[in-house]
């Protein structure tokens, strides 16, 4: 299955594990490099930069022929580790960086340096047109099918919307939970595909058995999109808890967010308040549950190995 993205990581299949906030670990990754796709992880999974340090060179170690891993760096101001990861990651080497959330510029000029490959994600052309013109290496799409913070385009729109009008490779992000979902976004012209809630119930996965259970148990229909968690709109499995509290930002919320002085600090206090949520919600059993997930959780019916995962994937 030879695409472009295949050629740019040297894998096997145009796959790439998707970095999950609290879910994506080196065990994870470690199978996803043997099952022929690629693994990523979100830097802010660790919480000092020597831990990230640990987690790149076992990577490294465990890296088979045919292996990729990279790291993926919120690049907006909320958070504030961004320069510090930037550094580790470039001073140890990865194979790719995946950019959410900001200006990647800095990050394609310190990356491209160390040899490194930057995908950025985007959610419509003009921003994808920004990120081919500072020299990402691919765009990452992210559409209304995704988990966590996802776009509003269909995968059909805006894959084929990108791929007519932009020079580098489009990997589609959202929507894809089988082998028949994955010839689909190929077909309308991406070079692969990102792929993360299937692999929240994996026996890997760090998260708690409740939230791995949670993603048979529920299915497309399920999923609702919140404004609770960090302030954007983030799609999450419809638990009672997330019932009882409601999916729209408060009135105070609002007004903050519209007073143009506050709402830097109001985002950055938000992202840091919702990001403790989710990760008190994913590790601890409790009532308060807010799961991130995206509707391909759809064709989950258990919990798997990831390479048991990867398999359903690809044959």
């Amino acid at each position: 299955m030879a695409t472009k993205l295949t050629e740019l990581l040297q894998i096997t299949y145009p796959v790439i594990q998707a970095p999950m906030f609290l879910v994506s670990n080196t065990k994870m990754v470690i199978e996803a490099m043997k099952g022929g796709i690629a693994g990523c992880i979100p830097a802010l999974n660790y919480r000092t930069l020597d831990e990230l340090r640990v987690a790149i060179k076992e990577l490294k170690a465990a890296k088979p022929e045919g292996g990729s891993f990279g790291f993926n760096l919120i690049v907006n101001k909320s958070n504030v580790k961004y320069k510090g990861q930037l550094e580790v990651l470039c001073e140890e080497g990865c194979d790719f960086i995946i950019t959410s959330l900001g200006s990647p510029e800095e990050t394609i000029k310190q990356a491209h340096k160390a040899g490194i490959k930057v995908f950025c994600d985007v959610v419509d052309l003009k921003f994808a047109k920004k990120v081919e013109d500072l020299g990402a290496d691919a765009i990452i799409a992210v559409n209304n099918q995704a988990g966590g913070h996802r776009g509003d385009k269909s995968p059909e729109e805006l894959i084929k919307h990108l791929v007519a009008n932009c020079n580098i490779p489009v990997i589609s992000a959202g929507g894809v939970g089988c082998k028949a979902d994955i010839d689909k976004m190929l077909s309308y012209g991406a070079a692969g595909v990102s792929v993360g809630s299937p692999f929240i119930a994996s026996i890997e996965a760090n998260v708690t058995d409740e939230y791995k259970q949670a993603c048979v148990d529920y299915g497309a229909n399920d999923i609702v999109v919140t404004e609770r968690i960090s302030g954007t709109p983030c799609t999450v499995i419809n638990t009672p808890y997330v019932q009882k509290i409601g999916t729209k930002a408060t009135w105070l919320e609002s007004v903050l967010n519209k007073n143009k002085k506050l709402k830097k600090w109001v985002k950055m206090i938000r992202f840091s308040i919702g990001m403790k949520a989710t990760e008190k919600a994913a590790t601890k059993a409790t009532y308060k549950t807010v799961w991130v997930a995206g509707p391909s959780i759809e064709h989950t019916s258990e919990i798997l190995p990831t390479k048991a995962i990867i398999e359903r994937l690809v044959k």
